[in-house]
């Protein structure tokens, strides 16, 4: 991984890098439907092709051969194989509620609080998230929050 170049081509051909979120059909896959699962978060692959999409985004062709499947994914989804995994039941954006109250220096934010996952520190023990809660953004551990509607949730695979 080329850390100085974030903004631009940050994997190499051939690199083995690992998927962060589940990669959902968007239309460009075919032969599949729209919103059917390619590859689950946690997968490791290998960057076969570096190119862009409408000028301005840099997309990663990984050839994930043990799926035998080769996706177009975003610099934000990958990291390096060899990087700390720590999988995570709610991804970037998910819609989510606290279970309880959680204490703040200028008050509560009430058990049953919707709130927007903005993200995933995976690198600590418990899990951590950053929530953007109506008027407050929280760092937060897994275990205080719920899918804001779990009639809808889909729970990560494994």
């Amino acid at each position: 991984m080329i850390e100085e170049r974030y903004d631009e081509e940050r994997f190499e051909f051939g690199e083995a890098v690992r998927v962060t979120r589940n990669v959902r059909n968007d239309g460009t896959y075919p032969g599949r439907e729209i919103g059917d699962l390619l590859i689950r978060r946690g997968s490791v692959g290998h960057v076969i092709e570096v190119g862009t999409f409408l000028q301005d985004q840099v997309i990663y062709t990984v050839h994930f051969l043990d799926h035998g499947k080769m996706i177009g994914c975003r610099a934000e989804e990958l990291i390096p194989a060899n990087a700390p995994w720590n999988p995570s039941r709610f991804e970037f954006r998910d819609k989510v509620r606290c279970n309880r109250d959680l204490p703040t220096a200028d008050g509560v934010i009430a058990s049953g609080t919707e709130g927007e996952v903005m993200k995933i520190l995976r690198d600590r023990e418990p899990l951590l998230y950053h929530v953007r809660f109506p008027g407050k953004t929280m760092q937060v551990p897994e275990i205080v929050l719920d899918p804001a509607d779990p009639a809808n949730f889909r729970e990560p695979e494994e």
